[in-house]
Parts: structure tokens; sequence; C-alpha cells
């Protein structure tokens, strides 16, 4: 019986597939800065930073060294809360949570952009685990942070199901025993994930 509803942040509760997507569309929108250029300076450290090896605050220097232009690190933090979030995953989350499922973040992610996103649409409390990558410098390519599941919420991975949009993501918790359910960020067929949640008599 399933217990817990294991999310994936981008491409799942996002709209963007990732979020360096997120993050460089909006900063070369209200900057002006060549898309390309941003592009190639941000992803030399994204890595680093999805591991939690280096934070934003002491890489932004670098970037706009790389960019030729200082930019505030305000705008930086102004993409994360201006991340487009799909309304009806996270409706379908808190539906879950009132049903009393176990509602859990996983994600290979920045520290401080999963923060400012959890506080800006107040989604702490919807939340009874949220797994970083950047905090456990390791991510869904490894079995540590889906260890850390069943070390935080009482359930064991046979009473998991875990949603994300990259099929890689989803070999290591199937070998664990989770129900892993691919989502395509493209099509974002919700109906077509809860008739899933459904065949695994999840509660509507």
């Amino acid at each position: 019986m399933i217990k817990a509803v294991l999310f994936d942040l981008d491409g799942v509760l996002t709209v963007d597939s990732t979020g360096s997507k997120s993050i460089i569309d909006y900063i070369t929108k209200v900057t002006g800065v060549d898309v390309g250029t941003f592009t190639n300076a941000y992803r030399k450290h994204n890595y680093q930073l999805l591991y939690g090896h280096v934070t934003h605050t002491q890489i932004w220097g670098t970037i706009c060294e790389e960019v030729g232009r200082q930019i505030d690190i305000q705008v930086l933090f102004d993409s994360f809360i201006h991340t487009p979030m799909d309304s009806d995953m996270l409706n379908l989350a808190m539906e879950l949570k009132q049903k009393g499922y176990y509602i859990g973040l996983i994600t290979d992610n920045k520290q401080d952009r999963v923060d400012y996103i959890l506080s800006h649409h107040h989604l702490e409390s919807l939340f009874d685990t949220v797994l970083i990558s950047a905090a456990l410098q390791s991510g869904k390519d490894k079995d540590l942070i889906f260890d850390e599941v069943i070390k935080k919420i009482p359930v064991q991975f046979e009473e998991c199901v875990f949603i994300d949009n990259k099929d890689s993501n989803l070999i290591i918790p199937a070998k664990k025993g989770m129900s892993a359910i691919y989502y395509d960020d493209r099509l974002r067929d919700l109906s077509g994930l809860k008739s899933k949640l459904l065949a695994l008599e999840v509660k509507l």
C-alpha cells in the first residue's frame, strides 16, 4: 500500500524542465544579457552548485566577469521566486496530503533556490521531507538521497511512489522497490498521472 508520494521539483511541480532554464530565462529577459553568453557562464558552475561544492554567492562575481556585466545578485534571487509553478500539480500534492499521504520533495537542485521557492510559495508545511542534492552532496543517480526518505518518514521503499520528469532519475528508486512514474514535462498530462496513481491504489 502506498503511504508516501514523492515529487521532483523542476519539470513536475514547476513548468520548466530544469531549474537552470528558469534561472537563465528570467535573468536574460530582465537584464538583456545574451542568452548564449549567460548560459555558457552559468552552466560551467552548474554541477558544483547542484552538489553543494559551491554556492551562488561564491561564484556570482565570476559569472558577472564572464558575461562582461555586473548584475546585482538580487536578480538571481528574484529568478528563484519567479520560477513558473504548476498550480494543478501543487493542488494534487495538497489533496494527497489532506488524504493522509506523506508528501516528499526529492530534487537535484541548489539549496538557496529551493529555500526561496518553498518560502515564497508557503510550501514548507506541504512536505514531510525535503531532500536536496546540494545539501546531501549526492543526487538521484546514487542511493543516498532515496535512503534518506525512510530515515525521515516512517515508510518502507515499497510504500513510496516517486514522480520525476527524467527516466534516468527513476532507475535507483525502482531498484530499491519504490513505484516510479515518469512525467513528461512537455505533455504535462495530469490526468494520465492520476490514472497511474489510481492504478497503484492511491486515493484521489
